[in-house]
This record gives structure tokens, sequence and C-alpha cells, in this order.
């Protein structure tokens, strides 16, 4: 089963929370990826997961002391293993729905001044961060030059972002950063291009 829109992504993240919530734990986590945009209303697609970039000290958070991220274990810590495991049981989705594959970003640096802008929601005994959506644009553009280049969900993603031609440009500066190879940069021209030439002059590009 997939996850169908931004109430089904968090309907799984309340449950996951009341679980914790009854065990008496509590975690804290940053999310990217397609279940980020659907809460942020960017975007409304089927996705098949909710993808950690990094986890926090919840006591950080609720105090808003300011969160660091650190990666994401593998496996979970076993709480929230069973926790993660038993919604996946009950809403029929992928065992795997909850996990960390964005997580080694962190080892080779986030666009700067991003933990900061990260906004919390709570569920229950799990707090849930967002990246602003200028960071979501930088780590998607990312995403799309690394995996899928210029027409892949990715960049699809990006379109709706909807970024101006200034956003685009700190997003490539920050991207440029993350792989010095010629064919790096060659598909970080080619997304860029397809994104200048596609995205209507007068489109709503209001930061959201």
């Amino acid at each position: 089963m997939t996850l169908h829109s931004a109430s089904d992504i968090e309907d799984a993240l309340a449950k996951v929370g009341a679980l914790l919530q009854f065990r008496r734990q509590e975690h804290a986590l940053a999310i990217v990826g397609g279940a980020a945009l659907n809460l942020l209303g960017i975007v409304t697609r089927t996705t098949s997961d909710v993808d950690v970039l990094g986890m926090a000290d919840p006591h950080e958070v609720a105090t808003r002391m300011g969160a660091a991220l650190r990666e994401a274990p593998e496996p979970w810590p076993e709480d929230l293993r069973q926790a993660a495991a038993e919604v996946a049981r009950d809403l029929g989705l992928d065992s795997g729905w909850l996990n960390n594959g964005p997580t080694l970003q962190l080892r080779s640096g986030l666009p700067h001044g991003m933990e900061a802008r990260i906004r919390w929601r709570q569920f229950g005994a799990l707090w849930v961060g967002i990246p602003a959506r200028e960071d979501l644009l930088a780590l998607k553009l990312f995403a799309a030059v690394d995996r899928s280049g210029p027409r892949g969900v990715d960049t699809m993603d990006l379109m709706a972002l909807a970024p101006t031609p200034e956003e685009l440009a700190q997003a490539h500066a920050w991207v440029a950063t993350q792989d010095a190879s010629p064919e790096f940069a060659t598909t970080l021209e080619k997304v860029c291009h397809y994104l200048r030439s596609n995205l209507a002059p007068n489109a709503d590009r209001t930061p959201r």
C-alpha cells in the first residue's frame, strides 16, 4: 500500500507517535522527499515511504533550543522500529515505509543554516521536522542530478516547487559543491536548463 495524501502520511506518523507515547518513549525525525512536500502542500501525489534525513534530541526540539541533526541509525532504535512495524502491519504499508535512506547526506553537508530553518510538528511522542522550501529545493535538485536526470520524478517535484531564477541559482551553487566530476556538472546544467525552459514566466512563485 502507498501513502496517497498528506492526511495518509499524517495518520501514519500520528499512529507511530501514539505507540511511542504509550511506551513512554520519544523521538524526533527530520524528513525530506515526497512526504515532506506533501505535508507542505507543495505536491499531492502518492509515495511509498517517508524518508528520514536525520534524528534530533526531542528535548531540544520541544524547548525550541535549536536542534542539531545526527545520522539516523540502521537499524532503528528498538522502540521506534517496533512502532513503525506495527503501523506498517495495521495500514498495509511496506516494511521499510519509514527509512533512513537520505541520512548519509549529513556526512557530505547540508545547505548552510538548514537545521535552524526546520519546522517541527508534534505527533504524540514523535516530533517530525520539515525543512524550509529553499532547502527542499536544494536537496531535490541534488537528487534529480544524482539519480533521475531532467525527466524523473525529482525534476517534476522541482517543477512543483517553481523556483525563481534567483532561487534556482542559489540551489545550483550548493549542489555544485556535492560532486566535482564533469559528468555531474553536465547533468546539473541539463536539469537546470530543463527547469528554466519549462517554468512559465508568469507562474506563481510566491514562497510557500
